[in-house]
């Protein structure tokens, strides 16, 4: 009992103090975690529900290359092959993809698949995936179903949106990351019609957090019960201890929040944050410049002049001033749109999967990520770093680091969008 007291941080340590609204909006104090992955699994768990669990396999795929591996896994697949993603839209890559579901679903494996009605369809008034992808699974026996059809377009149902990617082969195989399924995720991530992108692939006990995830987007979208089949208990794939963490949009504090302040909390050394809409929330912004304080190396990568949303952009831009002040360091990613959620902490902590740091997913949207302790894994995530630095450039204050009325406006725009009330 003692030993368990002892991992338990001191009254604030952790920035959860007062009640839920105080502890939403003023999470301040130091925010610093026991050291030692035990600690962090503790704290996360007493957070999230999730804590890290031993036994996984893991494979970090960069840019298109996830495609290649995916598919191999569909192919072979025997029971099932589930498929959550925000954007499919038509193209060679998905013509590849629907071509294995449907030689699968013919061969009698259970095919399902969640796609977002914003990101692949409804909002741009297009009925490109209804007519050039649906029908073609649907009619091959593959189960298609859209997560929250825009039904009279109601503001607060366009906000609370499914960002999750996610792909299960038979219950055992786990794929997450920043993949859709578009042409733009093909490639090496060096041209501009080209996402610089980073996924995992997973073995082991926590791809059944992730089928669990999938079973209930399956159910809200209009699907059944999945039979007991596609939840096999995992035997221990590989040493790397993980935890899938499945946030969902609420009022106060989500998880997917919770997650990243633990995170950061748990850092000695350096925080390393690559994120496609980084706009964090002030707390976040503050907890980072605390780290800063304490000595810990911070370094931030997010896009450059490829940018799919320019107000996010501009949203992205207007915390630099701070950041840098506090000594932070700032790249800008040159050749195409990153699209990139990692954190990189220490030498053992690494995070990948679809959540970014700014409002609308930390607060509306349902995302998932994977929180990994693995020190070989944090090494190829930084050489992947290295790599990416040599096609970026670094911000200072009289390179673009200061901010200015439109890039404020932004921000409060951004902000506003993603509030959690």
């Amino acid at each position: 009992m003692q030993e368990l007291e002892a991992l338990i941080p001191k009254p604030g340590a952790l920035g959860f103090s007062g009640s839920v609204e105080r502890a939403r909006h003023e999470m301040h104090g130091p925010f610093t975690l026991p050291p030692g992955p035990e600690a962090f699994s503790f704290a996360l768990y007493q957070s999230t529900g999730v804590g890290l669990i031993p036994g996984h396999a893991l494979e970090l795929l960069e840019n298109g290359a996830v495609f290649e591996r995916m598919l191999a896994d569909i192919r072979a697949a025997q029971s099932s092959v589930h498929v959550l993603v925000y954007i499919w839209r038509p193209c060679e890559l998905s013509d590849r993809v629907v071509e294995a579901l449907v030689e699968r679903a013919r061969a009698g494996v259970a095919c399902r698949v969640v796609v977002d009605p914003v990101g692949s369809e409804e909002i741009r008034g297009d009925r490109d995936f209804d007519q050039k992808v649906e029908k073609v699974l649907t009619d091959a026996g593959v189960e298609v179903h859209y997560f929250r059809l825009l039904a009279g377009k109601v503001l607060g149902r366009l906000l609370g949106r499914s960002h999750q990617k996610l792909v299960i082969v038979d219950g055992r195989i786990g794929y997450t990351g920043g993949f859709g399924i578009w042409k733009v995720w093909e490639g090496d991530g060096l041209k501009p019609d080209e996402w610089r992108d980073t996924h995992i692939r997973v073995e082991g006990p926590e791809v059944r957090r992730m089928q669990l995830s999938f079973s209930r987007h399956w159910q809200e979208s209009g699907g059944g019960l999945i039979p007991p089949s596609a939840f096999p208990e995992a035997e221990p794939a590989g040493p790397c201890a993980a935890g899938f963490i499945d946030s969902a949009g609420k009022l106060g504090l989500t998880d997917a929040e919770r997650m990243i302040r633990i995170v950061i909390g748990a850092a000695r050394e350096r925080i390393w944050i690559a994120n496609a809409y980084f706009s964090p929330p002030n707390a976040i912004l503050e907890q980072l410049e605390e780290k800063c304080r304490q000595g810990v190396e911070i370094r931030v990568l997010g896009p450059g002049p490829n940018h799919d949303v320019p107000i996010m952009r501009a949203s992205q831009r207007s915390t630099y001033e701070r950041l840098l002040a506090a000594g932070v360091r700032i790249w800008e990613y040159q050749p195409s749109m990153l699209h990139s959620k990692t954190l990189l902490v220490d030498d053992w902590l690494a995070v990948v999967g679809s959540t970014n740091m700014d409002s609308l997913s930390l607060n509306k949207l349902k995302e998932g990520s994977l929180v990994i302790h693995d020190a070989s894994f944090v090494r190829k995530l930084a050489r992947c770093w290295a790599r990416d630095l040599r096609h970026s450039k670094e911000i200072t204050l009289e390179n673009g680091g200061r901010t200015n009325p439109w890039r404020r406006l932004a921000r409060r725009a951004t902000q506003l969008v993603g509030q959690d009330r």
